[in-house]
């Protein structure tokens, strides 16, 4: 094979560029120091019309003094569930250089407690945030009503 062939497969490799380009000043940036602050964040930044209509799931990217660096809508799914790929998540997170995250969704039907499938998820996250040093600082259920905070029950 000519390496001066410009068709080469080699030319045909991606370049992949990761950025993170924040909007305002990290001191401007909320603290995050309860599930309370959390879920205040959280229904600022979820459209009403969606909170009783579609399940979705978003991630709080903190950094190391839980400074809100973004949010990140993860996916966004039916009446009745989304699913919740890891890479998503996890890949967002080293992106911004996340030191921690805080896991969200919200229950559409209004039922404030986790699910099996919830439990499941929750603890598979909180996994792979051991792995790679990002941890789980609380995973919250949103409803109309109220929320439901993994951390604050013990459940992390």
């Amino acid at each position: 094979m000519d390496s001066n062939n410009k068709n080469s497969t080699f030319d045909q490799v991606a370049e992949i560029t990761l950025s993170y380009r924040p909007n305002s000043k990290l001191s401007e940036k909320p603290k995050i120091t309860s599930s309370q602050i959390a879920e205040r964040i959280l229904r600022a930044h979820w459209e009403d019309s969606k909170l009783e209509f579609i399940e979705e799931f978003k991630v709080i990217l903190l950094n190391r003094a839980n400074r809100v660096l973004g949010i990140v809508s993860a996916s966004s799914g039916g009446i009745s569930g989304t699913v919740v790929d890891i890479k998503v998540i996890f890949g967002a997170a080293m992106k911004a250089s996340a030191s921690g995250i805080i896991l969200s969704h919200n229950h559409p039907g209004g039922t404030l407690y986790p699910s099996e499938r919830d439990s499941k998820i929750t603890e598979r996250l909180v996994k792979a945030g051991k792995l790679l040093d990002i941890p789980v600082m609380d995973h919250i259920i949103l409803t109309a009503d109220g929320y439901y905070s993994f951390a604050d029950r013990g459940g992390l």
